[in-house]
């Protein structure tokens, strides 16, 4: 499995000259390609490479090697905006906003990531674990000897795995590293004592079939600050409230981010404890499904729904435990006890009462053990073989 594992770079203010110059060229680069694939409806990638590789060498000084990256970076660009439009993330065709998109060729910021490969850079290694520097192409030469620093372990990654593609980054003043290595995949156990389910959600950010609940209201609280911090800075209107905004806009995120790796870390721990799969719901397309409440709205569109699940798909697969997802439909209004279903069962957000068998107890354990019980069906079909052939007596 492929893991990127994050360093960063300690340039002299030479250096720092030289790679933002890089960054800058390229993707100047790459927005007139964009603009001359959009004119030409050209997207294929070698199609491109074909028709505009010497045209962009020369009017850019690009090396044969960072030009093939600057047209990969295009392409891929353009192939993950047709993606979006064929699945309608950007309205039904003939809508304003599609129509905008469309007619608009892909453009790149002026200090955007730029892929580098092996022959663009390459990585060095002391004989001490700390000990690490790399060679990478600018405009302005090659740079020998540049110094990385990082954590010891994501350091001791990149000493005992093989480097894939590794990605420039200008963050905040700050020169960073995205590195893909490959990882070994663990042997993956069969679920021996079936799912683990886990119901996710807004008030109680995981529940497990176990009933254990993490609470969201810390991170709730968290972001109601957030909010009015913006709020009284925004009216201000002044430059040194600009700069508070520009240096607090990506603390709200780094926090959602660690609570989800903390969940996802223990969720992941249990199930493997225990010999359990992990099921969670499917929640793609939800922001388009659920209408709630204007006041309700920011904290929908907010919450992590896409990142706590991959956190705990690529968890589980590090640690051999099987991960499904399973259809959402009615596991809020079903009762896990006598599969009774009836709008009426959710009494309240965390009350669930079954009008069958009398059940009393919290909603989101409830709708946990639906999971759950989904999640061994869900795994009986994806491990179940093919059916052999019938044939027909002679």
């Amino acid at each position: 499995m492929k893991r990127v594992v994050q360093v960063r770079l300690l340039p002299t203010p030479e250096q720092t000259s030289a790679l933002a110059d890089t960054l800058h060229t390229c993707n100047a680069a790459a927005s007139w390609l964009s603009e001359q694939m959009h004119a030409s409806r050209v997207f294929r990638k070698f199609d491109v490479q074909k028709r505009f590789y010497t045209e962009l060498r020369e009017r850019f000084g690009l090396a044969a090697q960072p030009a093939i990256r600057v047209i990969a970076k295009t392409a891929n660009a353009y192939t993950t905006l047709h993606a979006n439009l064929t699945a309608g993330n950007y309205g039904p065709p003939g809508s304003d906003q599609r129509r905008k998109v469309e007619q608009t060729p892909v453009a790149f910021r002026p200090v955007a990531g730029q892929p580098f490969d092996a022959r663009c850079l390459s990585w060095q290694f002391g004989d001490a674990s700390h000990e690490v520097t790399v060679s990478i192409w600018t405009v302005a030469g090659r740079l020998r000897h540049l110094r990385v620093a990082g954590h010891p372990g994501h350091l001791a990654v990149l000493r005992s795995r093989s480097i894939g593609e590794t990605d420039l980054i200008w963050r905040d003043g700050v020169w960073l590293l995205h590195a893909v290595v490959e990882s070994p995949e663990a042997a993956r156990l069969a679920p021996v004592n079936g799912f683990l389910g886990v119901d996710l959600g807004i008030v109680n950010i995981a529940t497990t079939s176990d009933g254990d609940r993490m609470s969201g209201s810390r991170l709730n609280r968290y972001r109601k600050r957030q909010q009015r911090i913006r709020t009284r800075l925004q009216a201000r209107r002044t430059s040194s409230a600009r700069r508070l905004l520009k240096k607090r806009r990506r603390r709200e995120r780094r926090f959602a981010a660690d609570m989800n790796h903390q969940i996802s870390k223990r969720i992941v721990a249990e199930a493997e404890r225990t010999g359990r799969g992990i099921a969670v719901e499917q929640l793609t397309g939800i922001r388009a499904r659920v209408r709630l409440r204007k006041p309700q709205r920011a904290t929908l569109h907010s919450w992590a729904f896409a990142q706590l699940g991959r956190y705990l798909a690529y968890k589980a697969e590090q640690a051999g435990t099987a991960f499904v997802q399973v259809d959402p439909a009615y596991t809020s209004q079903e009762c896990h006890c006598c599969s009774w279903t009836e709008k009426k069962n959710r009494r309240s957000q965390a009350s669930f009462v079954c009008g069958r068998c009398g059940f009393v107890g919290h909603a989101d354990y409830n709708a946990a053990c639906n999971i759950a019980r989904r999640g061994v069906a869900c795994w009986g079909e994806v491990t179940r073989p093919h059916a052999a052939p019938t044939l027909a007596a002679s």
